[in-house]
């Protein structure tokens, strides 16, 4: 399959306005935000979010963060069972720096003002979730960790009266130098504040922190904002994008009926920390002989799990049991789970939960070395929108929010070192095009059917003729949907050019037709490019062996 070509950048105004800062901070997630408050130091900042300063995936965060905070826990102990999740696929010395400067990240939250559930001695409460060998995973609010930690990053920025923010704008396309360096952004402000419209913004570097690709899917646990712009925008900038066919599919995502679209409620991988199992339809516990940690395998493993047993029973979701916690400990320890299963109508005090996987994380995305650098000076990436190297093939639970800290921190310990002087914005002679926004459903059904938790060369190859003939769709004229339509169809290009590539199952990269881990031909990683000064770019794969750490480190 040749994947569907797509625009080189978007059809859009030319800036009515423009301004200067020294940092641009795209996203105001735990990365985003982590990164604005470090970067304070060494200039001005301005942080741009597409919808309010909290709206992000963040707040949804339930499970908690993971760190081996707890004495008899080690941070060798939580690489050992990060490198078994991400499958053979994640960079060693990139897990290293997570796990050894995780604890002090967190420690760093706390003194923001993030409060942490703890224990009667005072000491945080320490659970487990799938993969984990340990308990090492912080919780606040019992199920509402990405909460408090967003209130308290949100709370922190607002207090700095040296960060600006712009709500409710979408950043379209970075603007780059001669040589192909950044320069600056542009950027449209959907009517709020004090700008208006599109305008451009002169900065002498970029941190990407735009979050996932959730919306390329028709369930999700990604809010709407999820629609792959930072990944789309590195792509057409020529930055390297790494690992986009790792895909992880939580597996445990309430079930609300077949006609269930967008955004739905995550019952935590936590839950099944404490001792909740998944079940049949005739309440038969299925996951024994999967896997050693049974109902706490590995999220790839659980999903498949699920997946198969839905379709050998021909049922379309299955059941989680935690009736035995009773009533307190729903109410003590999962609050909002609890709160969001009796608002759609299931009791789970009395009744079993129905679930079913959904897009949750995105373990690929644009290619960094161990600083956040990407492969275009000048811009740096950090949270889900980036691939660092921790994950690999599948992320491990609870290491999202602790990456997001931990290389937010390091690119602002790069910067330190000097900021890039700013650069002249070069013309733009690439072709502008616009998606109609009107193709996102049908986008949706076919990444779904062909790029969701089963794949093969005959479904890769549908949903790509699909979105080849969506991409002839223009939009009538430019705007925030045509936009972001045309992101999710220059990332699901991108995606399946490397689901097709990658013939073996590995982690979330699961494939019928290849059923088997192939590491005698797939161990490495593929990178995909969009070519330059095209009218309509393809996005093209190329397969990394994995040789050593100097080659991660130097692209």
């Amino acid at each position: 399959m040749t994947a569907p070509a797509v625009p080189q950048r978007l059809a859009a105004p030319e800036p009515g306005w423009t301004d200067s800062v020294d940092v641009v901070v795209i996203g105001s997630g735990v990365a985003g935000l982590s990164a604005a408050l470090k970067a304070r130091e060494l200039g001005s900042v301005l942080v741009v979010t597409k919808d309010v300063v909290a709206s992000g995936s963040t707040q949804w965060a339930q499970g908690g963060i993971a760190a081996a905070l707890d004495p008899e826990d080690s941070p060798e102990e939580h690489l050992r069972d990060t490198l078994v999740a991400g499958a053979g696929l994640s960079d060693p010395e990139a897990v290293r720096v997570l796990v050894t400067e995780g604890p002090d990240a967190v420690r760093d939250l706390i003194e923001l003002g993030a409060r942490f559930d703890t224990l009667a001695d005072g000491e945080i409460s320490l659970g487990r979730e799938g993969g984990h060998h340990r308990n090492r995973i912080a919780h606040a609010g019992g199920d509402a960790t990405g909460a408090e930690i967003e209130r308290a990053l949100v709370a922190a920025v607002k207090r700095a009266k040296d960060i600006r923010l712009i709500e409710h704008a979408l950043v379209l396309d970075l603007l780059t130098a001669e040589d192909g360096a950044v320069a600056g952004v542009t950027l449209h402000v959907m009517g709020e504040g004090q700008l208006d419209g599109v305008g451009a913004i002169r900065t002498r570097a970029v941190i990407l922190a735009s979050g996932g690709l959730g919306q390329l899917y028709a369930a999700t646990t990604n809010p709407s904002v999820s629609t792959g712009d930072g990944m789309a925008l590195a792509l057409r900038a020529g930055a390297k994008v790494r690992d986009l066919e790792f895909v992880q599919f939580h597996p445990t995502v309430l079930w609300l009926g077949k006609s269930a679209k967008g955004q739905q409620p995550l019952v935590s991988e936590a839950v099944r920390g404490e001792g909740a199992f998944l079940v049949d339809h005739n309440g038969k516990r299925f996951m024994q002989g999967q896997h050693e940690l049974a109902d706490l395998a590995p999220r790839d493993i659980v999903a498949k799990a699920i997946m198969r047993q839905m379709i050998a029973t021909g049922k379309d979701h299955v059941y989680l049991d935690a009736r035995h916690f009773g009533d307190e400990k729903w109410r003590v320890r999962f609050p909002t789970i609890l709160a969001s299963c009796r608002s759609h109508g299931i009791d789970p005090v009395r009744e079993l939960i129905p679930v079913a996987p959904a897009c949750h994380y995105s373990s690929g995305g644009v290619w960094t070395d161990l600083d956040g650098q990407t492969s275009v000076p000048g811009l740096y990436a950090c949270g889900e929108v980036a691939c660092t190297g921790v994950h690999g093939a599948n992320r491990l639970a609870s290491n999202s929010l602790l990456e997001g800290l931990v290389f937010a921190r390091r690119i602002a310990a790069h910067l330190d070192g000097g900021l890039p002087e700013q650069r002249e914005p070069a013309v733009d002679v690439r072709t502008p095009g616009l998606v109609d926004a009107d193709v996102v459903p049908e986008l949706q059904r076919a990444m779904t059917v062909g790029a969701g938790v089963i794949r093969s060369a005959a479904g890769l190859s549908e949903a790509g003729a699909t979105i080849g003939k969506l991409i002839e769709q223009p939009a009538d004229e430019p705007g925030t949907p045509g936009w972001e339509a045309t992101n999710l169809v220059t990332v699901a290009s991108a995606l399946l050019a490397a689901a097709t590539a990658r013939e073996e199952s590995r982690g979330a990269h699961w494939r019928e037709d290849h059923p088997d881990r192939d590491d005698l031909h797939w161990s490495g990683n593929l990178d995909l490019t969009l070519p330059a000064l095209a009218d309509r770019a393809v996005p093209q794969a190329t397969f990394v062996p994995h040789v050593s750490e100097e080659n991660h480190r130097h692209g």
